[in-house]
């Protein structure tokens, strides 16, 4: 039990894909960016592959030099037409619970703009204990260090190098673009289908670091 006090769980989660369905949103808001800019974006493509930074998207579709002032335009867009849309995951709020349950800190450690990933969270009622925006992959390890994280959360390949820069375990989750067998290549040290099961896996993970 003593250990438990010394190192209080703490479990990171991604955000697109993982808690949060933001597809439908991502989509809307790169629909009113091609019609404003003309760039004739594959929106069914880019929701494809939720994952990576903004500006790594971006780069498909407009040259190098402008993706800085586009990226800013996107994210001028984005809290009027990303929010609404987008929906919580199965098992979102039950997990981020499940955490607090057990006497846990719940943060999201994320490549969106902090500030959007906020306003997803507050619409949809999932309240982390922190929230750490524009990280991506390995530099995700630095705020997951940070915050003492034992375990993080992701959909991604991405999300798995993070958690092993980290020295955090890795769940994937396969509700984003990676696939059981993607997410176990890169690492994971578990893999659910979803987050329904997260909970009880927490429960038995938290016992046996107790004991």
């Amino acid at each position: 039990m003593a250990s438990t006090v010394q190192h209080p769980l703490t479990v990171g989660f991604d955000l697109d894909m993982t808690l949060i369905d933001s597809r439908p949103g991502i989509a809307a808001a790169f629909r009113v960016l091609s019609a404003e800019t003309g760039a004739p974006i594959d929106v069914d493509l880019v929701v494809s592959r939720l994952g990576p930074p903004l500006e790594t998207e971006l780069a498909h579709w407009f040259p190098a030099e402008d993706v800085p002032s586009v990226a800013t335009r996107y994210r001028e867009i984005y809290p009027d037409h990303a929010i609404a849309p987008s929906t919580a995951l199965a098992g979102a709020r039950d997990a981020v619970a499940a955490v607090r349950a057990l006497g846990g800190r719940a943060i999201v450690v994320t490549a969106k703009y902090a500030a959007h990933a906020e306003l997803h969270l507050a619409h949809l009622g999932i309240e982390p204990d922190a929230v750490i925006g524009w990280l991506w992959a390995e530099a995700k390890g630095e705020a997951l260090r940070e915050h003492g994280a034992q375990v993080y959360v992701g959909d991604h390949t991405g999300d798995v190098r993070g958690a092993r820069a980290a020295g955090a375990l890795s769940v994937g989750v396969t509700t984003g673009p990676c696939d059981a067998a993607e997410l176990r290549t890169a690492g994971a040290d578990v893999v659910l289908e979803d987050l329904t099961g997260f909970p009880a896996w927490l429960t038995a993970f938290e016992a046996d670091r107790a004991a």
